[in-house]
């Protein structure tokens, strides 16, 4: 497979508990780094992913291809999470994180064709009128997918855990990046 289709993707809801082996390998992974989950026990994937979804701000889904994991995605309520008193929310902001796992064979363009697919999933609810992320502002590998799909930067924050790089997309932004 030398190109994956943003369209090939579906989304199913994270179950926690069948899929909490599966997404330990993935967060504790060195490639994963930025998701803060390196000396992560499996219990302790499971409790947090049990977590989220109990939280009504906070979900989580897979992105499968073929019927297979192939990443993670969460949405999350920026007034309420992660982003609550570090910026001005506006009606209809969605927070997002999306983690591909690591590969011994990497497919060129499958980090960009699931950023790609997580935005489309996100915008197909007529209520989100922009996408809000906060990448850790060493991640450059980010930044670039985010701007490559319409992502502007607007300030560095700080939050607890990271110096992150607020940045956000329009559903005009990803359309005219996703046809440009």
């Amino acid at each position: 497979m030398s190109h994956v289709s943003p369209t090939a993707f579906t989304f199913r809801p994270l179950d926690p508990l069948k899929d909490a082996a599966l997404l330990h390998s993935w967060v504790t992974h060195p490639k994963a780094a930025f998701w803060m989950m390196q000396d992560a026990t499996p219990h302790d994937v499971e409790r947090a992913y049990l977590e989220i979804a109990a939280d009504e701000h906070h979900h989580a889904e897979l992105g499968l291809l073929d019927g297979e994991p192939a990443f993670l995605m969460e949405r999350y309520d920026p007034a309420h999470r992660e982003l609550a008193g570090l910026y001005e929310p506006q009606p209809g902001d969605v927070g997002m994180h999306f983690l591909t796992p690591p590969t011994d064979t990497p497919v060129h363009g499958f980090t960009r064709a699931v950023i790609t697919a997580v935005m489309a999933h996100l915008f197909e609810d007529p209520a989100t009128r922009r996408i809000v992320v906060e990448p850790d502002v060493r991640n450059t590998a980010v930044h670039a997918l985010n701007e490559a799909v319409g992502f502007v930067p607007e300030r560095e924050i700080v939050k607890p855990e990271k110096k992150a790089l607020l940045s956000f997309c329009t559903r005009e932004q990803f359309e005219k990046a996703v046809t440009a």
